[in-house]
């Protein structure tokens, strides 16, 4: 019987398919040649950075952490593992090797980790995992998969975030333009973790406690084919003192008195389609607390939203409030505008004692949306409340993957480098401990990368911080405050205990104070100003020391 995974319950991974198996071979083959070397057991550095912000910003948000500590605590070759590893290596490897693999813990296995949600740069280690090389070569592999999306779907969300500001509703209406059930559940989640306020995914929202919305699609309003198919049906009114109302002449009589005021009717005409407004009675009879109407499937002025007021009022006068309407098609700006403008002069008009149930009413829009149209939407004015955004936030149609690495930067005490031709892929060695400063207006400054040994700094230090890689690029700091940012989150063993679902709502609590305590101008969608990643004047010297020591030397004839 093959055993079952360690970790499992507590602290397991929410993907099934997150096992040691989830890997490329090459990690189970270079984990066999250390076994041959007898080096497996010798002691590795690696290093998880990504080379270059992602969207053609300057920043990222970092995310993935609680899913790669789920991975190490529940890491273990099951016996039905070690069989197929057997069939898929063909032989070529000895029976020890497998009973290595079998026997496989995290017992000797030291991560330091950034704080997920956490804003991150360039260069700057995201994770940094110590142990056997055998063990800390061999979760390469899972490690990047899950931090790699994780934390570009949670940067593209920061961004939209920082599109819209703080007021506006953002929800995330991604799953069936998604990369498979899996990428559609993460997008959720790590687009909930970088700001958005709830999703349309019910898998996600059940799984990862977020909440969920979501309204209709076209083809319920087009199913309904005559006004007859409503009649009849009643409504108890909001209070429930058990008299029910016939909702379907309400509205008729709320259509008319609407197309009565000849201000309104200029506006929206005296022609609606009266099967729109037979979908939008069934959904209120249906919904008559969660009413929000899909406005633009034939004609947004003359039918969908005189139809959808009518709607409104009735509920209105029954006790409900209705939520809003959305917007799937055509020029957001102006017809959100124009719905407002109407919904205010209606709620002036028609009811003025409750203009307050119409004026909180929600303009919600759709329609391929992504961060540039959000920026455009904000120079041509708009009253969109909120925005239900799927393709371009869940694929990440700008740019489809972050490029994190895993490096390997000291054996057994020797701290190694890997050189390049380019300078950006040439790898900073050594253990190191990373630190954000903080300047007088208790904003980031810069973040300090730092030798293991070396003294922290500390506020009101002057400081030398040095660009890793040119030489007259330095300037002294004097921090107000000082942050940590590589801590110890796993020892052996889980250093705190992790839930049994992950709770994301203090990661994307950090998210959003991460972001707030960065200047603009870094933040900003055109044109950022790059963010400062320095190194200790002892780490610099020591880099170009290394970097003299393994680059070759050349010979001219």
């Amino acid at each position: 019987m093959a055993a079952s995974r360690g970790g499992e319950g507590a602290a397991a991974p929410t993907n099934a398919l997150v096992t040691p198996m989830l890997t490329d071979l090459y990690q189970i083959t270079m984990a066999y040649a250390y076994f041959r070397a007898g080096k497996h057991e010798d002691t590795a550095v690696f290093d998880v950075f990504f080379r270059k912000n992602p969207f053609n910003g300057e920043y990222a948000v970092f995310a993935g952490l609680d899913e790669v500590l789920r991975f190490i605590h529940a890491y273990r070759f099951t016996a039905d593992d070690v069989d197929k590893l057997r069939v898929i290596l063909g032989g070529r490897c000895e029976d020890a090797f497998f009973d290595y693999l079998a026997a496989l813990d995290m017992s000797q296995l030291k991560v330091y980790a950034i704080a997920e949600g956490t804003v991150v740069f360039p260069r700057v280690p995201l994770l940094r995992l110590e142990g056997p090389v055998g063990v800390v070569q061999l979760l390469e592999t899972t490690i990047l998969s899950l931090v790699n999306y994780a934390s570009l779907v949670a940067t593209n969300a920061a961004r939209h975030r920082q599109a819209v500001g703080p007021d506006k509703q953002l929800l995330e209406f991604g799953l069936r333009r998604a990369q498979g059930p899996d990428g559609g559940v993460s997008a959720a989640r790590y687009a909930y973790l970088g700001g958005f306020d709830a999703t349309s995914n019910v898998a996600a929202g059940s799984i990862f406690d977020m909440p969920v919305k979501g309204t209709h699609a076209h083809s319920f309003v087009s199913s309904f084919t005559s006004f007859d198919e409503v009649e009849g049906r009643t409504l108890e009114r909001a209070a429930g003192n058990g008299s029910a109302v016939e909702l379907a002449p309400l509205v008729l009589d709320k259509l008319a008195l609407i197309q009565s005021i000849p201000a309104l009717r200029a506006l929206v005409g005296d022609d609606t389609n009266r099967s729109e407004l037979a979908a939008f009675v069934a959904y209120a009879l249906a919904f008559p607390r969660g009413f929000l109407a899909l406005v633009d499937t034939y004609d947004v002025m003359r039918s969908g939203l005189p139809n959808f007021m009518a709607v409104a009022l009735a509920l209105i006068e029954l006790g409900y409030a209705p939520l809003g309407l959305r917007l799937d098609s055509g020029d957001l700006a102006y017809l959100s505008k124009q719905c407002r403008e109407i919904i205010t002069l209606t709620g002036q008009v028609l009811v003025p004692d409750q203009v307050d149930a119409l004026a909180k009413v929600s303009i919600v829009a759709s329609n391929d949306i992504h961060e540039d149209v959000l920026l455009s939407l904000n120079e041509q004015g708009h009253a969109i409340d909120a925005f239900g955004i799927g393709t371009h936030l869940v694929t990440c149609y700008k740019q489809p993957a972050l490029g994190g690495v895993y490096k390997l930067v000291e054996m057994n005490g020797t701290p190694r480098i890997k050189l390049s031709e380019d300078v950006a892929k040439v790898t900073i060695p050594g253990k190191k401990q990373a630190f954000r400063i903080f300047g007088k207006e208790g904003l980031a400054l810069l973040d300090l990368i730092m030798g293991e040994n070396e003294e922290p700094p500390r506020a009101g230090q002057r400081i030398l911080c040095r660009h890793p890689f040119a030489e007259s690029k330095r300037a002294f700091v004097v921090p107000t405050r000082v942050e940590r940012l590589l801590n110890v989150v796993w020892d052996g063993a889980l250093v705190d205990p992790l839930p049994a679902r992950p709770h994301i709502a203090p990661a994307r609590e950090h998210c959003r104070k991460s972001i707030s305590r960065m200047r603009q101008d870094h933040l900003r969608p055109l044109n950022p100003t790059p963010y400062k990643v320095s190194v200790s004047d002892e780490l610099y010297t020591f880099i170009h020391q290394l970097w003299l020591e393994e680059a070759p030397v050349g010979e001219l004839s």
